[in-house]
């Protein structure tokens, strides 16, 4: 009986030797084949919501867990003085279009007439030099008329009723001639009032281009405050999940004030930090093995997307000094980001998990 049990235990022991063989074997395996870390977690793009604009809020259809798809509503804020504002200069808007439309027309008209004007006033001026000219040589002749009468009068060759009649024909070319210098006059004052309306003219455009400024001046206001108006409407940028709220109903926000957080649950990863050590044998691409601590009995697969470029420690807030001139060496860690599916909206930023990386 005592040679059975010693048999026995011999047995137990020799089967537990070999039990903790195959296990050590498998382990130093698994050491010599992936690199193994435990310091990882799941992460996503955990993206703030903040306001664009100021006011209080009016309606706020969501809390926190729910499940949003993209333009959803997330938050309304008081719009009542945008609207305002926005009807204020919609109306400043059409008041200067009409003004603006008024002086094209007056510009047309004002143009129509003065080109009429000025045609009017040439032609005038024109004709009026020509008769000029015509009672000149008509002045020129009965002068001369005159003269001979003078001369033929003073040797009683021709007659005192020829001699007066001749004088009388020159001072009537002078009166006609006189009467052409003034309607010369007349029609230059005439061209010289056709064109200071012309300049008129030019004014009207000028006061025309000041208003095309105002009214582009007025448009960009004006789609402004519709900016303004659609940015009191508060809408989901993706499909996500919202995680946490920072308001209540009837608070006032400001702008860039943080309002609630978002993220995306179909894009989430693995962000590991592994021993710079251990950094030389990771490949982008390599298997991995994912284990959720959540879920101890569930397996997830993932492969290598990046590898860190700088070292955990670089990115702290204090940075590590050495005042008192004493040195431990401590292994740092980079941070090598896997990519992982999602299953069911199991995985949530923030779990841990631990991450063993195939090199093999």
């Amino acid at each position: 009986m005592s040679i059975f049990r010693v048999s026995a235990r011999q047995l137990l022991i020799a089967v537990f030797l070999i039990v903790m063989l195959i296990a050590g074997g498998k382990w130093i395996q698994l050491r010599m084949t992936h690199v193994y870390t435990d310091d990882a977690r799941i992460a996503a793009d955990m993206i703030d919501i903040s306001s664009k604009v100021s006011g209080w809020i009016v309606d706020l259809p969501v809390s926190s867990g729910d499940i949003v798809s993209k333009g959803d509503v997330l938050l309304v804020v008081d719009s009542q003085e945008a609207a305002l504002k926005l009807r204020q200069t919609e109306a400043r808007v059409a008041a200067l279009n009409a003004g603006y439309e008024g002086l094209q027309a007056e510009i047309k008209m004002v143009d129509l007439q003065t080109a009429g004007a000025m045609r009017s006033a040439r032609s005038q001026l024109e004709a009026s030099i020509a008769s000029q000219s015509s009672t000149d040589s008509e002045l020129e002749f009965r002068a001369n008329e005159w003269q001979r009468s003078k001369t033929l009068r003073a040797k009683n060759i021709i007659s005192a009723h020829g001699y007066e009649e001749a004088k009388t024909l020159y001072r009537k070319a002078e009166q006609s001639r006189e009467e052409a210098l003034a309607n010369v006059s007349n029609a230059r004052a005439k061209l010289t009032e056709a064109q200071a309306d012309q300049s008129r003219l030019l004014v009207m455009e000028k006061n025309l281009s000041k208003l095309q400024y105002e009214k582009e001046g007025l448009e960009a206001e004006l789609q402004r405050f519709k900016i303004d108006l659609s940015d009191r409407r508060l809408l989901a940028p993706s499909r996500g999940i919202i995680d946490n709220l920072y308001i209540d109903r009837g608070e006032y926000v400001l702008p860039g004030m943080r309002i609630m957080l978002l993220h995306n649950p179909a894009e989430i990863w693995v962000s590991a930090n592994v021993k710079e050590t251990e950094i030389k044998y990771l490949e982008v691409g390599q298997s991995v093995a994912v284990s959720v601590d959540a879920y101890p009995d569930m397996e997830f697969t993932g492969r290598v997307e990046k590898i860190g470029h700088a070292v955990t420690s670089q990115f702290a807030l204090l940075p590590s000094t050495n005042p008192s001139g004493n040195f431990t060496k401590v292994t740092q860690r980079l941070t090598v980001k896997i990519s992982l599916q999602q299953r069911d909206l199991m995985l949530k930023p923030g779990m841990m998990v631990e991450v063993a990386i195939d090199i093999s």
